[in-house]
Formats: structure tokens, C-alpha cells, sequence
């Protein structure tokens, strides 16, 4: 794993909206297009990001890949953010 910066992941409007849908439920790329106006490709390619800086995981249920937020992936922006805070 990579774990390229967060920052830089969630400065896309389409990963914010796709991080949003997904705290809501987990769900798979094709439930995820529904209410984006990119295509299943793109999507799949911006669930790469977030997966690579550890934002979202994904599991296998036979055929499908469900994909969820990592909570714990936020800790490090978390941390970074409430240092404004103190």
C-alpha cells in the first residue's frame, strides 16, 4: 500500500461525494455511478485513490466488491486538523 496524502484524495469533489455516499452505506461501484455524472471506470478509478491512502475499504461478497469508509483512515487527518483546534 502506498498511502499517498489525504489531503490530496479528498480535494476531488467526486471522491468527497463518493466518501459521503459511502459513510451513509457501504456500497459497489455501479451503486455508486447512480448519482455521479462520470462513468463506472472513473469511479472505480477514484475508489483507487481513496483505497491507496487508506479511506475506504473494500470485500469481496462472491462476485461483488462492496466497498465502506475506513474510519481508521482518517485518524492522521484527524489529528493533523485538531491541532488547529487546541
Amino acid at each position: 500500500m502506498s498511502n499517498p496524502d489525504v489531503f490530496a484524495a479528498t480535494a476531488d469533489p467526486n471522491r468527497r461525494h463518493i466518501l459521503e455516499e459511502l459513510r451513509r452505506a457501504p456500497k459497489t461501484v455501479n451503486d455508486l455511478a447512480k448519482g455521479l455524472p462520470i462513468s463506472r471506470p472513473a469511479v472505480s478509478q477514484h475508489l483507487k485513490a481513496l483505497l491507496d491512502c487508506g479511506l475506504v475499504t473494500v470485500t469481496s461478497e462472491g462476485t461483488r466488491r462492496i466497498y465502506s469508509v475506513n474510519n481508521r483512515g482518517f485518524d492522521g487527518m484527524n489529528l493533523w486538523l485538531d491541532q488547529f483546534w487546541s
